[in-house]
């Protein structure tokens, strides 16, 4: 079953390495696209997403440390989620009160943080702006698709994974 032993865990980790990879080789360098500050969190959430599921390929957890795992990837895949749903309304509604501001790296350097996930949150033209879509869908709108596809892989570890390696 695909579920069972350290196999989802390989496959999330390696779905996470590649998407970074993907957001930092293709869109940051070859296509020259700077990260929004939405888009960094996007890619902070399945920094964390990979970390868990490398730890737990690891580990190779079984009984009520694997549902432990489930959970915390969960919980890791649905806060992600939550930033792309954000993101994407911020892309596709119509929002005057967006006000540009200046990159997450001057945000830190000048604020407070808790101003900083405030202002995050509020939106800037940048996270407003649509800057690469395919088939119509923006990158944050496959973000969520693809976190949509981790949460999945990670309610199958919290609820039908049973190691028997």
């Amino acid at each position: 079953m695909m579920f069972n032993g350290r196999t989802p865990f390989l496959l999330g980790f390696a779905a996470c390495a590649s998407a970074i990879a993907v957001a930092i080789f293709y869109f940051q360098h070859h296509l020259g696209l700077e990260p929004c500050p939405l888009c960094i969190f996007q890619r902070i959430s399945i920094m964390v997403l990979g970390v868990i599921f490398l730890i737990g390929m690891l580990h190779g957890p079984r009984g009520a440390m694997r549902r432990i795992y489930g959970i915390l990837l969960s919980i890791a895949s649905l806060a992600g989620m939550g930033i792309a749903i954000r993101h994407l309304w911020l892309q596709y509604g119509t929002h005057e009160e967006l006000a540009c501001g200046g990159t997450l790296e001057f945000m830190l350097e000048n604020d407070p943080l808790m101003k900083v996930v405030e202002d995050v949150f509020k939106g800037t033209g940048d996270c407003g702006e649509i800057v690469w879509s395919l088939f119509g869908i923006s990158i944050p709108g496959w973000t969520l698709i693809f976190l949509t596809g981790l949460l999945v892989l990670s309610l199958g570890i919290l609820f039908k994974g049973r190691n028997r390696s």
